[in-house]
Formats: C-alpha cells, sequence, structure tokens
C-alpha cells in the first residue's frame, strides 16, 4: 500500500512509498484512510527539525490529522465497517506516570509517550491503518471531509477547557472579550468555540486575507490587521495561535485584569528580544493574569472537539478546506500558498 513517509532528521526526505499493510500490533481496527490534513508539525518532521521513527526503522510514516472509513472491527468495540471515525494521536508512557495513569497522557510528566505520526509511531498517511478500539474516535457523518478537522479542534478544545478551569479560580469569573492572534486553522477554530461560548470575538492576523475576514465574520466576530500595540482593546482570555516569537512577547501582559493568556502555538528556539521584565511581573502580579502553555489533547478533548464541530455551522467548516493534494503530490500540501488556511491529503 502506500504511505507518505520521510527519514527523521533528514531535510526533504519525504516521499510516497510502498509499505506493507498495517500489523496487527497496531491495533484490531482495520480503517481505511480518506485524507490526512497537514500542518506546522509536518513541515517540521519534513524540515529534519523534528519527528523520530518507530525502534528500528529508519523512516517515519506521517501524518496525525487523521479522517477513514471503519473496514473491519472486533465486535462490541464501539465502532462498526462504515463508520467515520478519526484516530488519536498520542498514546500513554509505558510506566506509565501519574498524568498517563488516568488517561491524561497529554499531560505525560516523563516524556516517554509516543506518537502517531510524529514520535516513535507510524502515523495515518497511508492507504489503510490499523489503530486501537480506545483511540479511535467516531464522527458524525453530516460533518464528511471537514471530520478531518477534528485534531486540529481537539488541542483547541484543550486550550479552552484549561482555559475555563483556571479562570474558575475565581467565582466572580465571567469573561467577554476574547482575542486570538493568528488566523490559520487553529486560531479561526478557537474563535469558532469562543463564539459557541458567547464571547466578544476578535481575531488579529499579519495579513489582510479577505476569506478570513468573511470566516470571522460569519462567526460574529471582528477581524484585525493593525499591530497589537496598536489594537486598543483589553480581552479577557488572549489565545497565542501563531508561535510567532515576537506576538508572544507582545500578547504578555495584554489582557484586562485577572485575565488569561494561553500560548497555543509552538516556537523554535533563538530568538531573543528586549523586554522589561520587571514591568512585566508588576503588571501581572498586581492584576492576578495568567500565562500558560499548552499542547497535545487526551480522549476527552476529542470528544468535546466532536461536539463543538457538530454544533458548528457544516458550511463553515468546509471552507476552513482550501485545498486538497491527490497522494502522488502529497509534498505539495507542505507549501504555504497565500490563500491557504487548511490543507489535506486526499485519499479518497
Amino acid at each position: 500500500m502506500r504511505a507518505l513517509t520521510v527519514a527523521p532528521g533528514t531535510a526533504n526526505s519525504a516521499q510516497v512509498e510502498d509499505v506493507a499493510d498495517p500489523p496487527l500490533s497496531d491495533g484490531a481496527v482495520l480503517v481505511r484512510t480518506v485524507a490526512v490534513g497537514v500542518c506546522g508539525t509536518d513541515r517540521e518532521i519534513v524540515s529534519g527539525r523534528y519527528g523520530s521513527a518507530p525502534p528500528g526503522q529508519r523512516r517515519l510514516g506521517i501524518g496525525h490529522e487523521s479522517l477513514g472509513i471503519v473496514q473491519a472491527a472486533p465486535a462490541g468495540c464501539g465502532v462498526n465497517a462504515g463508520d467515520l471515525v478519526v484516530g488519536i494521536v498520542r498514546r500513554p508512557d509505558p510506566v506509565p506516570c501519574a498524568a498517563c495513569a488516568v488517561g491524561e497522557w497529554d499531560m505525560c510528566r516523563n516524556g516517554l509517550y509516543t506518537e502517531r505520526g510524529i514520535k516513535e509511531r507510524n502515523g495515518f498517511g497511508a492507504e489503510f491503518f490499523r489503530v486501537e478500539p480506545d483511540f479511535l474516535v467516531k464522527v458524525d457523518p453530516s460533518l464528511g471531509i471537514a471530520s478531518v478537522l477534528l485534531e486540529p479542534t481537539s488541542v483547541v478544545a484543550k486550550a479552552w477547557d484549561h482555559t475555563e478551569r483556571i479562570g474558575q479560580r475565581s467565582r466572580s469569573w465571567q469573561p467577554k472579550t476574547l482575542l486570538i492572534t493568528g488566523a490559520g486553522p487553529v486560531g479561526l477554530l478557537a474563535a469558532l468555540i469562543g463564539a459557541q461560548r458567547g464571547l466578544e470575538v476578535h481575531v488579529l492576523d499579519h495579513n489582510d486575507n479577505l476569506k478570513k475576514r468573511e470566516l470571522v465574520r460569519q462567526l460574529g466576530g471582528t477581524y484585525h490587521t493593525e499591530d497589537l500595540a496598536h489594537l486598543r482593546l483589553k480581552p479577557d482570555i488572549l489565545m497565542e495561535c501563531t508561535g510567532a516569537p515576537i506576538v508572544v512577547r507582545d500578547v504578555l501582559g495584554r489582557t484586562a485584569s485577572a485575565g488569561i493568556v494561553c500560548l497555543v502555538g509552538v516556537t523554535a528556539s533563538g530568538h531573543d528580544f528586549d523586554i522589561d521584565v520587571g514591568a512585566l511581573n508588576r503588571n501581572m502580579v498586581l492584576d492576578n493574569d495568567t500565562v500558560f502553555g499548552t499542547v497535545n489533547a487526551n480522549r476527552r478533548h476529542y470528544e468535546m472537539a466532536s461536539e463543538a464541530l457538530q454544533r458548528a455551522d457544516k458550511a463553515w467548516l468546509h471552507r476552513l478546506i482550501t485545498r486538497r493534494e491527490p497522494v502522488e503530490q502529497w509534498t505539495q500540501a507542505l507549501e504555504r500558498l497565500p490563500d491557504d488556511i487548511k490543507v489535506i491529503v486526499d485519499f479518497s
């Protein structure tokens, strides 16, 4: 069968490769792949900056944003042939740590977890994959191809889950305004969930994009392109979804009193900026502000994400998918084009 593979640590080693059928050791449920989404993590892996192959193997099967149709499954496992499903990315460590032991492998404490398509496990970017029933999420067929958005939405659902848990430190916490920095797929999905919570939504992007502007407007939100320093807004919640170092610096201390900054975007190391740490610390302490980071998701967050997508306007979700590339030309999905939002590799 065809699979999308890379040699981790070797730049530009991506290719379509004929590989053996997925082994039963990967899981009892056999799934035919419909599509996989492409994100910044995939680009990092292909560039040789991230990722690791399964033990004893030189290449890694890539693809962690999955969508497929069940071909065969054990009786009573929760899914049946014909079901539309998404695979969960992370697996708990074998020890397990205290977090993994209670199903919170997204909060793994010792780093011994594995991840499909990223860390020591082949991904979902093949014509067929196998997966354990406990690491499979059945999705609403009415979502269609938009179901491929479930994995990035699960990351956003976790961000919202933890933001709201932090906010509950105060019984008086009633957030009204939300600012999202970055109008990529994660930023727009974060804005979607904010709108579903009845917040006043603002999305700040570095370039004016009519398609993104319209998507934000359809959520009832406001789209901004000015510098953060010139944006006269003190949000109760600020979600940073770009990972751009200068934006990360600028969001600190930008919230209303008792505000929460959630860092969702991942930043490469090696960026130094001048910053008045004393003033920042003083303002954050006196205002009871919180800054935290979040990554990955556990099964509960996938289920929260599924509910959010089911409540969303289906046409709006489909407009997030702006380009589909066939398997044979999948490396073109890694290129960033001006109108791209979510690009997928189409196996159908």
